[in-house]
């Protein structure tokens, strides 16, 4: 009556509320996880797609009434995906040859998908779209194990050390021994580590380089047994590992 748009009736609240909550239990999994990208995060996006699409559909009804123009609503549905990928992009990182967010990004992207899908009038697709969610994120986790049980994997490791000790011969040669093919490796000289006391108690001064070494192996998926022997070397001083291939993300 007053000349704005239709649409804002129960029906498209039902579908904002619904997006609401399928949205929230798709982020609610990502919060549990720990995830960069959480609760609040997947639901904003998903109510907010909802409501782009919902603008998309009934946002121009006063202008179409007057019959002299014509808009494709599919328009804001394709910027929506377009968009999306900012914040997909912000939550993929690498850090020393690991890739990390893959899988939260690809969640945040399924999170607006379900959102449109509710606002275009798709309840039972967003329903099957939210199931399949969490059958993917856990029910695909076990059957890839059991299916790569047998199956190298590829680990990066990062051993740093005091240089002079003949530390990292031992290093390839525990890593060789443990079943491990060293793919790669790379050294970068750090700053200097000082000794603490001599046998008198007095405080020696004498500095010692510190070597960081980077390899990528590969061989058994557990590295655990390989990380505890190189801890216990003398002259390591710190280990760390990343899987690689790695599908918890």
């Amino acid at each position: 009556m007053l000349g704005e748009p239709m649409g804002q009736g129960w029906t498209q609240v039902w579908e904002l509320l619904l997006a609401l909550v399928l949205c929230s239990l798709i982020g609610l999994e990502r919060e549990l996880k720990q995830k960069s990208a959480g609760l609040r995060t997947h639901t904003l996006v998903g109510v907010g797609a909802a409501l782009f699409l919902l603008v998309s559909k009934y946002g121009f009804t006063d202008v179409l009434a007057e019959g002299r123009i014509v808009l494709d609503p599919s328009r804001v549905a394709a910027q929506i995906v377009s968009g999306i990928g900012f914040i997909g992009g912000g939550l993929i990182f690498v850090r020393r040859d690991v890739v990390r967010g893959l899988t939260t990004a690809a969640v945040v992207w399924m999170s607006v998908a379900v959102g449109c899908a509710c606002a275009a009038g798709l309840p039972l697709l967003a329903l099957v779209v939210t199931a399949a969610h969490f059958l993917v994120v856990y029910g695909y986790p076990p059957l890839i194990r059991l299916a790569t049980r047998t199956r190298p994997a590829t680990s990066s490791v990062r051993v740093v050390y005091r240089d002079g000790e003949g530390v990292l011969r031992t290093v390839l040669e525990l890593a060789t021994q443990s079943g491990y093919a060293v793919q790669h490796a790379v050294t970068q000289h750090q700053s200097l580590d000082r000794d603490e006391e001599d046998e008198h108690g007095r405080t020696l001064l004498q500095a010692r380089r510190l070597i960081e070494l980077r390899m990528r192996l590969v061989g058994p998926r557990a590295v655990n047994d390989l990380l505890a022997a190189l801890a216990d070397q003398s002259g390591v001083v710190a280990v760390e590992t990343g899987e690689i291939d790695d599908t918890s993300e």
